[in-house]
């Protein structure tokens, strides 16, 4: 495990970290993990604000799947499916334009339910 890890991005969905010593960014998002070069990062950037998000909602509307928009990926039988919230968070944690780590949090960031007894 890397020693110089310092966070750039985070959200409730994931955290978008970049270590000194690799040169490797590391992507956490739900139960996802990636990590990429400076390159691959920048490509994926791209590839997400090209998603055509109306259509893969259109094309699996009669389906029963909570997730519609795919993210294939090299393995011909896998791909990661996420709705239109998860691929925004994706979007913005990508874009590092989200909170920073360690800033004071309103009670709207905070993701939890509150039941008063």
């Amino acid at each position: 495990m890397c020693s110089q890890i310092i966070t750039l991005s985070k959200n409730c969905d994931g955290q978008l970290s970049y270590c000194k010593i690799c040169n490797i960014y590391q992507l956490v998002f739900n139960n996802i993990y990636i990590e990429f070069f400076e390159k691959e990062i920048e490509s994926f950037k791209i590839f997400l604000e090209n998603i055509e998000v109306k259509y893969w909602e259109t094309k699996y509307d009669s389906m029963v799947i909570k997730r519609k928009i795919p993210i294939n990926t090299l393995q011909k039988n896998l791909s990661l499916m996420f709705n239109r919230q998860e691929l925004e968070s994706l979007k913005r944690l990508i874009s590092q334009n989200t909170k920073k780590p360690f800033n004071i949090l309103s009670i709207v960031d905070i993701d939890y339910t509150c039941h008063l007894n």
